[in-house]
Formats: C-alpha cells, structure tokens, sequence
C-alpha cells in the first residue's frame, strides 16, 4: 500500500504540491497523519501528491533497509558504489519524477532526541510558506551541511523544499504536529481555504557537522536539541581528544558514535531572520 504516489485533483487550476512521509521508515508521525487524512480530504485548487518514501523501511520499522534514503538525493558521482547498488537509491530515483512535477515540497519527519521540540528546515526561498506554518523555529543550512535530503533536491531544481520535524518520533503528539502543519502548507500553497498569517519565528541557522575521527565517540552529558553551548564548552571526548566548541552556539542531533565518519552532532547559530 506505500509503493504508489497518490494524486488528488481540484477543481480550479493552481499550484502543484507534494507532500512525502516515511522517507525514514520509523518516525511514524507522517505516516499515520496521512493514513488518517488521506481518505476524506478534498483539495480545491491545483493539484497535491501524496507519497510514502521508503516503504520496505516503513514494513520493517526501521530508519532505512540498505542506505539512508535522504542522503540520496544528489548526483551519482558524490554516491558511494554501496548506495547507488541500493533499495532506498532505486526509490529516490522513483520519487524524484514526481519530486520534479511538483513547485514545493513539505516532507515530514520525527528524530530520536527524547525531548526534542518541532521544527522547519528549509531555505529562504520557503519564506512565505514556513511563516505560516504553525512551527515557532525555523532552521536553515541543512544544505550545505547535510546534502542529499528530498527539500536538498527540490532547491537544486530550483523548487522549494521543507522538512517539517514533528518532535520525538515516539511521542504520539508529534502525529498530530504532522496534521496541523499538512493542513496549514495546503493552506499556504492556496490548495484548500486559506485563512493563514504570518506568524513570528525564531531562527538558527546550521554551520558546522562533526564527524567522529575514532570508534569512539562518547557525548559527556545528554544535550537537548538547541541547547546552548558556550564557547570552549567540552561537548564530548574522541577517543582521548576533548572535543570543544570553538564559539558560543546551539547543538543539533548530539549522539555518541562508534564508528570513523559518523556525524556526532551539529552547531547552529541563532539569527534574526531566515537567511
């Protein structure tokens, strides 16, 4: 039932949406927010798809089977032989004729930090549709720092692409999280009644991604998504190394690692728009 891409039609001419969820297969927020939406809701204007992004992750419940699907969504040459050989790439590759009949992207998403509030990710050509989307954080940067992901794709093509995180993927309020924000970036894109202001945001934008330099990587403190860092604050030990901030920041997706390579954690700074 998650292979096909659904297509609803209104009956006046408008815009074209998509809209995906379970790109990784666990974070059940926008699955179950589609599921739950998908049977009675009637879109006025223009044209909305409705996708599932990685149905054999979404059967297993479990991020990816093979490769991190939103790390594929760039071009062959910055793949490793691994990815491109994989499930999730022939998927990508299927969604992306549908991620290009599209003008914008809401693609919905939990995260395993237990107390992790909701937030945007997206550019500033998104400006007019995030700020009426009923998230207070806005997060910009992912692109240069994580490339790959389905909103990466959609700015590439010169589209626009969101990532809305509904919080804690086990917290049964992040599906209604997912709801809300469906509802609202259809109101925004003027595919049903649209009755939205612009609302005040606050912003951080993503500057820097660690990557573990040994098989060790150990956090010295659970750090809450945005927590405050100060400069010179000790934020975790490699191997033997004290790993420090270099400036006063805010940190994203703290995990210990155990593995060369792997992404530890990401620093943000906070801004006063979205830029």
């Amino acid at each position: 039932m998650y292979e096909e891409i659904t297509k609803l039609i209104g009956k006046e001419k408008g815009p074209t949406s998509i809209i995906l969820a379970g790109v990784h297969g666990d974070e059940r927020c926008g699955i179950d927010a589609l599921e739950k939406i998908l049977p009675t809701i009637l879109i006025e204007k223009g044209i909305v798809l409705f996708g599932y992004g990685n149905p054999r992750a979404i059967e297993a419940n479990k991020r990816f089977t093979e490769s991190n699907l939103n790390r594929l969504f760039k071009d062959d040459d910055l793949l490793l032989e691994t990815e491109r050989n994989s499930y999730e790439y022939k998927r990508a590759q299927f969604l992306k004729k549908y991620l290009n009949q599209a003008d914008a992207l809401l693609d919905i998403h939990a995260n395993l930090t237990l107390n992790s509030k909701p937030f945007l990710i997206c550019e500033v050509n998104a400006k007019e549709i995030v700020e009426r989307l009923p998230i207070d954080l806005v997060v910009s940067g992912f692109d240069h720092i994580q490339p790959g992901g389905t909103d990466y794709y959609m700015n590439s093509i010169g589209k626009i692409g969101i990532c809305v995180e509904c919080g804690y993927l086990n917290d049964p309020q992040s599906t209604q999280i997912a709801e809300k924000n469906i509802f609202a970036f259809l109101k925004a894109r003027g595919h049903i009644k649209n009755s939205l202001k612009p609302q005040s945001q606050s912003h951080v934008r993503i500057y820097d991604s660690y990557k573990v330099k040994t098989n060790r990587f150990t956090l010295v403190k659970t750090f809450n998504d945005f927590e405050e860092i100060l400069k010179g604050q000790t934020i975790g030990i490699d191997g033997g190394e004290k790993v420090k901030a270099e400036r006063r920041c805010v940190i994203l997706f703290a995990r210990n690692r155990e593995q060369i390579g792997d992404e530890a954690f990401l620093l943000g700074e906070k801004k006063n728009s979205l830029v």
